[in-house]
């Protein structure tokens, strides 16, 4: 049986995607996952990004385990 994530989108990359949340096949990596969402959502390869696990902004490459959170994340700047 495979292994499924929860991943959240905010702002316009919730829009670009058309939904907020998504149940998605654990990849196994950060990197392999932004790969299929751009080819799942193609809007999204020109667009700028960060991934969070279990909400902790990614830094590198980073394996993914069964049941974490992901949240793709659009820029934002503090003030």
């Amino acid at each position: 049986m495979p292994h499924y994530l929860h991943l959240k989108a905010f702002g316009m990359l919730a829009e670009k995607m058309g939904t907020d949340s998504l149940e998605i096949e654990n990849p196994g990596s950060s990197e392999v996952l932004k790969q299929q969402l751009v080819a799942q959502f193609p809007e999204l390869k020109h667009m700028t990004f960060r991934m969070a696990l279990d909400r902790k902004i990614l830094q590198a490459e980073t394996d993914i385990s069964q049941g974490q959170e992901i949240a793709l994340l659009p820029p934002f700047s503090g003030g």
